[in-house]
């Protein structure tokens, strides 16, 4: 992945659950984490006393935070009302040159600033609640 407008990254969301999406946000900044979990099973017999674990197991989660502005009103609204509400909604990050991250994602903050000589910004952090898939742009 060469060099890219960060303004080309995109945070959309399916507020109703039809599984159209609108963009809510261009973030200004912008962290996607993927963490797995291990399971340790290291045992008397490890060769060397080095720790060993299991494939394929323990948890899974991916975690976005970003900062920016809201691209209009309505897409304001549509963030506090997912939030508000606790609602656990179908959401994509779109990378450009990279590719698309997609699945089912809870709001886990949602926080307001803004600067007398400026506009109003928002930090937002997504908790994963499912499978999340990625398709290569």
């Amino acid at each position: 992945m060469g060099a890219q407008k960060g303004r080309d990254l995109l945070l959309k969301v399916d507020a109703s659950g039809s599984g159209s999406f609108q963009t809510v946000a261009g973030l200004r900044s912008n962290t996607v984490s993927f963490n797995a979990g291990s399971v340790d099973v290291t045992n008397q017999e490890s060769a060397g006393q080095w720790r060993e674990l299991l494939a394929g197991a323990g948890l899974k989660s991916a975690s976005v935070r970003g900062s920016g502005i809201f691209k209009d009103a309505a897409s304001d609204q549509t963030i506090r009302g997912v939030f508000f509400s606790g609602l656990i909604r179908e959401w994509q990050v779109i990378v450009p040159d990279f590719g698309v991250i997609e699945g089912p994602f809870q709001i886990a903050s949602l926080e307001f600033g803004g600067r007398h000589d400026g506009e109003v910004t928002f930090d937002l952090a997504l908790e994963s609640a499912g499978a999340i898939s990625f398709t290569a742009i």
